[in-house]
């Protein structure tokens, strides 16, 4: 924690906040606290002392004087004398940073972070610079560690953190995640630009980042547009979001994927019946639209309408085939209407694919125990209690799950789990 109170103040937030003001007090403050880990170790001799101490003096003095060459120098030479010195390393990585020269401050955050395991803060900041440098799966992946490690209650860097994972979920494909995460701040009342043209790529899953929607790009007007929407369904502002969506899905009605994000809008606020609609019309304007139908399966599933939507859930396993919720839907609906022995291949292949969905345990042990295969079922009952209260815990964490995979199945038995089998 002793980090935390400076983190706000050191990231230019040219996303979500002005940059300048928060760069000149992140060089003047320090740590609220001292601890072990930015208490700088005994060394051998008083000569050596004495000349460290001398260095992080002189380095502080240049660091809350806006002398950003000078402080980059001495903290150097504080950290060279003291390899371990933790609040050297942070304050050098800082400066770095603010410099824009993120290789740097990759480096000195990177040995921050191994000197402090208990401090997410450090990793984040990892994260931020990899991100800078195009290293974008590092980039994510330090970004998470930091959040489940924690970072305490700097607001600031929670938010960048969590619009950074945002974009970082949509260059990696996982479009829900960063729909979810990103809507997060318009919900706190965050409105930007970039933020805006971020929601847009989500609902529209098109894996890039904001910076490349330039002002002469040609679906820029849509992403604007559908970004709104989000933003406002985001911030329960249904009547607004709806607005838009009706007017970008009559505007752009044959545009890809414009009437599946509708739909899926529609489909979060209840209106079955108009997400069908959209979901169809997708399909109508491109019949290889395999999401479009395994939300319409979805929804007949739903509604207790398996057979209806058992055709639509067979095209999308064979037009998506790498998509485990296409078989996990087929499966389902191969369950439902009685064909026990194909369900269970599609939601074992369905398994294969998301191992740690727990969902597709529960339905195995539906679908084994029907089979009279009792110590499978109760195998997989086993590994969906586990897996489901792992997924509670991940959740809470905002941690993504398989691209598409539903948080909770709208169409599963109202019991809370599979029944033990006799």
């Amino acid at each position: 924690r002793a980090f935390v109170s400076v983190l706000a103040c050191c990231l230019p937030l040219s996303a979500l906040a002005p940059a300048s003001a928060q760069r000149r007090s992140a060089q003047r403050r320090r740590p609220a606290t001292t601890t072990a880990a930015t208490q700088a170790p005994a060394v051998a001799t008083p000569a050596a002392r004495q000349e460290f101490e001398q260095v992080a003096a002189q380095a502080a003095a240049a660091r809350e004087g806006d002398r950003v060459e000078e402080a980059i120098g001495l903290y150097r030479r504080g950290v060279a004398l003291r390899p371990d010195w933790t609040e050297g390393w942070w304050y050098l990585a800082t400066l770095y940073y603010d410099a824009d020269n993120y290789s740097e401050a990759a480096r000195a955050f990177a040995v921050a972070a191994r000197q402090q395991p208990k401090g997410g803060a450090p990793l984040a900041m990892l994260g931020l610079c990899e991100f800078q440098l195009g290293k974008y799966d590092d980039a994510l992946n330090h970004i998470r560690q930091g959040r489940a490690i924690g970072i305490g209650d700097n607001v600031e860097l929670t938010r960048v953190m969590r619009y950074h994972e945002g974009l970082l979920s949509m260059l990696r494909g996982e479009f829900e995640h960063a729909q979810q995460t990103l809507g997060t701040l318009s919900f706190e009342g965050l409105k930007t630009e970039d933020l805006i043209i971020a929601l847009g790529l989500a609902a529209l899953r098109r894996g890039m980042l904001p910076k490349e929607v330039t002002n002469t790009y040609p679906d820029r007007d849509l992403i604007r547009r559908v970004g709104l929407a989000e933003h406002f369904a985001a911030q329960k502002d249904i009547a607004d979001a709806e607005r838009e969506y009706e007017l970008v899905a009559r505007d752009y009605a044959k545009t890809p994927d414009v009437q599946y994000a509708y739909g899926r809008f529609l489909l979060a606020n209840r209106d079955d019946d108009g997400a069908l609609a959209a979901f169809q019309r997708e399909i109508e304007n491109y019949p290889k639209h395999a999401l479009a139908r395994i939300q319409i399966a979805y929804i007949k599933l739903k509604n207790r309408e398996p057979e209806a939507g058992l055709p639509f859930a067979e095209e999308a396993a064979k037009l998506y085939p790498r998509l485990p919720l296409s078989h996990f839907v087929l499966g389902r609906m191969l369950l439902e209407t009685g064909q026990n022995a194909r369900a269970v291949e599609e939601l074992e292949t369905a398994q294969r694919m998301a191992p740690d969905y727990p969902q597709i345990y529960f339905q195995l042990s539906r679908a084994y125990a029907k089979a009279n295969r009792k110590t499978d079922a109760e195998r997989a009952r086993e590994t969906f209690l586990q897996l489901n209260k792992k997924a509670e815990q991940a959740d809470a964490q905002g941690e993504p799950r398989a691209d598409g995979m539903p948080a909770g199945d709208d169409a599963a038995p109202s019991e809370a789990a599979p029944q033990k089998p006799e």
